[in-house]
């Protein structure tokens, strides 16, 4: 049990990432409004996962660096580097502030299922103060600064989440001819592209590619290492993967005709499982926003960390003021009430113009041997990388103007 521990490493991370309150909300309503009919989209964004993770992955390896650290460098251009710089910082730090409060409103969702009455009155103003604990405790984790403590709390919720629903999922006895039919053979139900598309582009998350790449060296420091760093990845996207469509197979079950976010889920499985499902979902919900809560704020710091050069760690104190000023700005705009809808707009867009640039960036940098030498993409993983890259574009177009039309 301890090897198995040791060798888990900082992809961890990024299926705790992935597993936000808005995959857990985007397959509840998959799974209401198309039963199995779906899974099959979820296979597909596990794969593009993994291929661009690994890329990630291995480009941190090898160089030591973080993607956005060798992007400064490899690109010479004074003009080009700093719009690309301003480009990066602005998407990735405003659009996690907004990643962010959805994941501390969705974290606020699960454990108000188990705490109904969770505000108090200052003056005129009305507060939540589940929105604070969240928050606290995401402070707490990431202000100790040290990647073990960081990777160890989040394999705990992880786990704790991945059962939470996986137990869900088994107690609505789902048929399982049907899942794998599901799984494996692509159907397109009518109005469902956009769901497909939602399914897609919350799991293949723009700033878990920055995220990867800076923690990974946190671990591994030899190229001998990269067979471990595959594996670490390919497990890990694999069970959040999983999760996600346990999420999808308990939806499937739970005999609703619409549903706008996890807790109705929780709601709908009540009277047919027992408080058991109830409090399952509420305990999965609290750690995919909690695990997210960590993860987005950290990310941003990497990344603002890596195009401006700084050499200091976790615990230097413009590290900390990155990473504080995201997640002031998400328990501010989840405390607010801002309208969820706006946030989720907002995000959208962000998350739509920063997937494909990334992935044209991460792909650029993997074809040039002066970064990489032999540890480059060879053909088969260039196959793979365009046709992500074409899906990315395809989602980024889609989704942004999925935003416009709601206007």
């Amino acid at each position: 049990m301890k090897n198995i521990f040791k060798n888990i490493g900082p992809a961890t991370l990024i299926a705790a990432a992935f597993i936000g309150p808005g995959t857990v909300t985007l397959c509840s309503i998959a799974g209401v409004n198309f039963g199995y009919n779906l899974l099959w989209a979820m296979l597909l964004s596990m794969v593009a996962t993994i291929v661009l993770q690994e890329m990630a992955a291995r480009l941190g390896v090898v160089t030591q660096k973080g993607l956005s650290e060798v992007l400064r460098e490899e690109i010479k251009n004074p003009f080009f580097k700093i719009v690309s710089a301003i480009l990066i910082i602005s998407a990735i730090v405003i659009g996690n502030a907004a990643y962010e409060a959805g994941n501390i409103s969705g974290g606020v969702l699960g454990l108000s299922t188990i705490v109904p009455e969770n505000n108090f009155i200052i003056g005129s103003y009305t507060i939540n103060y589940l929105n604070l604990l969240i928050g606290a405790v995401a402070f707490i984790l990431l202000y100790i600064g040290n990647y073990k403590v960081l990777e160890r709390s989040l394999i705990v919720l992880v786990i704790l989440m991945s059962v939470s629903f996986v137990l869900t999922a088994v107690i609505t006895k789902p048929n399982i001819v049907s899942i794998f039919k599901g799984i494996f053979i692509p159907k397109f139900p009518e109005n469902s592209l956009l769901t497909i598309i939602g399914l897609v582009g919350t799991t293949v998350v723009p700033y878990n590619l920055f995220l990867h790449a800076a923690l990974v060296k946190e671990k591994w420091h030899n190229k001998s290492d990269l067979p471990l760093v595959r594996k670490d990845t390919i497990i890990a996207v694999i069970v959040g993967g999983l999760v996600s469509m346990a999420i999808i197979i308990s939806a499937s079950a739970s005999n609703l005709t619409s549903i706008n976010s996890a807790v109705d889920l929780a709601k709908g499985l009540e009277p047919l499982y027992g408080q058991a499902a109830k409090y399952f979902l509420a305990i999965g919900l609290f750690a995919a926003g909690i695990t997210s809560a960590i993860t987005a704020p950290l990310a941003a710091a990497y990344v603002v960390k890596g195009i401006f050069g700084w050499n200091d760690g976790l615990k230097s104190k413009k590290f900390k003021a990155v990473w504080m000023f995201i997640l002031f700005l998400g328990v501010l705009f989840s405390s607010l009430k801002i309208k969820p809808i706006e946030i989720i707009k907002f995000a959208q867009i962000t998350n739509g113009i920063l997937l494909p640039i990334i992935s044209g960036f991460l792909l650029w940098i993997m074809n040039k041997k002066i970064v990489l030498g032999k540890y480059s993409n060879n053909i088969t993983q260039n196959i793979f990388g365009f046709i992500i890259l074409v899906l990315t574009i395809f989602l980024g177009v889609k989704s942004i103007w999925k935003v416009f039309e709601t206007f």
